[in-house]
């Protein structure tokens, strides 16, 4: 069927099942604009493109759907730098859309031109430059498999302003080959097995839990594993909400902003099952010195993440929706004895959190911060979704309101 560029991308975000997008208009996607007027395509205007980044961001975050924003040339895009390297530091799925001034224009320092893939590079997990209108389908079709696949995150595609009114006879692909990237990557049983293996001969487990089991959409294996074994848990900032705070022996976030009995727990055990995490110094603090009594046994889906910052006696890469149902299905006949093997340790942890529990000391006068916030959610519906800033709000927010 033949249509103009700007419709092939709707089309595109049609046969990805994309039921809205974000963006703010300028002059070089005017021409993708008219075809969303036209087509009543659903469209979110933002009053800054900060602004669509940051929903599109959001919107991927709670439905864990690729997001999908789009912004003008030069300023417009430059405007969501900040966005598109959050996403890419959290590994969320977004297709940034964006304008790029005409073909004959490019490299002449034209009117509202940058070089958008050379500012995106370091923040995208991949990036292109479209220039010709026949390659905007299997372009799209890219972008999105790179975005969701393996460790998500950002793809950014810098279409020229004269390809959205160039026409093409389009078909969009079916299937994606490309050199050189697999994907998502299937787990080696051998690794799985030698990660159980680890847990027999364990005294004081620990499982940390990561962004990465909520992007996998593990958290429920996670949970029902840490009640059929005991084990205590903990969980980096961006783990929050993998496994319920109800779960007794769930000791909180760890890390410079966590609780006492998180830290103590993985300071003093002999076993990290670390699920989906990367290690960052906001968790890990000095890495030398982290979980130094422990073994440490880290899955994730990025074989670049394992041993990048703490060295591991066991890797398991490969995607965790695979690596965890197995982990756990060899641990269930072993369940019971875990929990017996770990009983003295696990009250050990729950002791240290009804010691020192998360609080706001020193606050004179007035409501304090944890007082406001755990009223707030005490009043909440369930499926409230908690949505912070960055500082220190952020950190009381993450100490005092209890996820399910």
């Amino acid at each position: 069927m033949e249509m103009t560029g700007a419709e092939a991308i709707l089309a595109c975000l049609k046969a990805e099942q994309v039921p809205v997008v974000f963006g703010y208009p300028g002059g070089a996607v005017l021409g993708l604009y008219d075809a969303i007027y036209k087509t009543n395509f659903p469209h979110i205007l933002t009053g800054h493109e900060q602004g669509a980044i940051h929903a599109a961001d959001g919107y991927a975050r709670a439905t864990g759907k690729v997001g999908v924003c789009i912004a003008t040339s030069g300023p417009g895009v430059c405007n969501m730098v900040t966005g598109i390297a959050t996403a890419n530091m959290d590994s969320i799925p977004l297709v940034i859309i964006s304008g790029q001034v005409a073909t004959f224009l490019i490299g002449q320092d034209a009117f509202q031109e940058a070089d958008t893939a050379g500012i995106t590079t370091p923040i995208t997990k991949y990036n292109y430059l479209v220039r010709k209108v026949e390659n905007l389908p299997q372009v799209l079709k890219e972008a999105f498999y790179i975005a969701r696949t393996g460790r998500p995150g950002p793809v950014l595609i810098d279409i020229v302003t004269d390809v959205f009114d160039a026409r093409l006879d389009f078909q969009y692909p079916q299937e994606v080959h490309l050199l050189g990237y697999q994907g998502s990557l299937h787990p080696r049983q051998s690794d799985v097995r030698r990660a159980a293996e680890a847990l027999c001969r364990a005294h004081r487990p620990v499982i940390m839990a990561g962004g990465g089991v909520i992007l996998s959409g593990t958290g429920g294996v996670l949970t029902e594993l840490a009640r059929k074994t005991g084990i205590p848990v903990v969980t980096t900032l961006m783990g929050k909400g993998a496994l319920p705070d109800s779960l007794p022996q769930n000791l909180g976030m760890l890390g410079m902003h966590g609780s006492y009995a998180a830290n103590m727990a993985v300071s003093g055990c002999d076993l990290l099952l670390a699920f989906g995490v990367r290690f960052d110094e906001r968790s890990t603090a000095k890495a030398s010195l982290f979980a130094p009594a422990a073994r440490i046994v880290h899955f994730n889906v990025e074989p670049g993440e394992i041993n990048k910052i703490i060295p591991v006696q066991v890797a398991v890469p490969g995607d965790l929706q695979e690596s965890l149902p197995l982990f756990a299905s060899l641990v269930e006949p072993l369940a019971e004895a875990v929990k017996e093997q770990t009983a003295p340790w696990r009250e050990q942890g729950e002791e240290m959190k009804r010691e020192v529990p998360c609080s706001a000391h020193g606050c004179t006068g007035g409501i304090s911060p944890e007082t406001a916030l755990k009223q707030a959610a005490a009043r909440a519906p369930q499926d409230t979704l908690v949505v912070t800033d960055v500082g220190q709000h952020q950190m009381w927010a993450a100490q005092y309101i209890r996820h399910t």
